[in-house]
């Protein structure tokens, strides 16, 4: 969002229906659309019964539902369902505008806090880590933020995600966006944050999978248990 901006992200950007839809050939969840004052996307959410804690997933420039490495999203989504976390993987009105694609990510948690949830942490990857920072540094309503193989563009309000706790993550064998971008963006962010870099892993951090579900398996209920004063 930029900064000055004298329009609540409710008065840019209204959710005004969400119905089911058939999901993607092959996935798991519940498909969504949601129809908005800006326009319509999709979503995928995973529902925890009994629970007022969520997370949320975007994609690359591309959009989708994907994420990095071959399934980690969905994964880790249907994992946070056994563990009392609900789930939202959420695609892109307009793939690789920063500005659009944080309005729908805003618009995701818009939708998680009228079901009651607690303010919610946020996980992007690639062009996706910008996006989350964005709207991070722009909501009362999110209090994690995860950028995974980030870009740098658009992810020059890193430094007003604080005092949410920040999380970037990059593979330093990374030959699309390299691991530089994750040094510039948590260099450029405040405490709370942490950066974790993965020897020989490329961008779609597939060479680090494992390691990378444990580490999200664990940083993001322990961010979700956290209370924190958020503006």
């Amino acid at each position: 969002m930029p900064e000055g901006q004298p329009q609540s992200q409710e008065e840019l950007m209204r959710i005004e229906d969400v119905t089911g839809i058939d999901l993607p050939d092959g996935d798991v969840g519940e498909g969504l659309r949601f129809r908005t004052s800006r326009g319509s996307f999709n979503a995928i959410l995973h529902r925890a019964p009994d629970t007022d804690r969520a997370v949320i997933w975007v994609c690359g420039a591309s959009g989708g539902f994907g994420g990095p490495g071959p399934g980690t999203y969905v994964r880790m989504s249907e994992k946070f369902v056994g563990e009392g976390i609900t789930s939202l993987r959420l695609d892109y009105r307009q793939p690789n505008d920063v500005f659009e694609c944080a309005m729908d990510l805003l618009a995701g948690v818009a939708y998680l806090k009228s079901a009651d949830h607690k303010p919610v942490v946020v996980v992007g990857h690639s062009f996706g880590g910008a996006v989350v920072i964005a709207a991070g540094a722009n909501s009362g309503h999110i209090k994690g933020v995860v950028a995974l193989s980030p870009q740098t563009y658009g992810a020059g309000m890193a430094g007003q995600v604080a005092p949410r706790r920040l999380l970037v993550v990059h593979g330093k064998a990374d030959t699309r966006l390299a691991f530089s971008c994750g040094q510039q963006i948590y260099d450029m962010a405040r405490e709370p944050k942490e950066l974790v870099l993965y020897e020989g892993a490329e961008h779609r951090l597939e060479e680090c999978r494992d390691d990378l579900e444990e580490l999200l398996g664990k940083w993001i209920p322990e961010t979700l248990a956290t209370e924190l004063a958020l503006p």
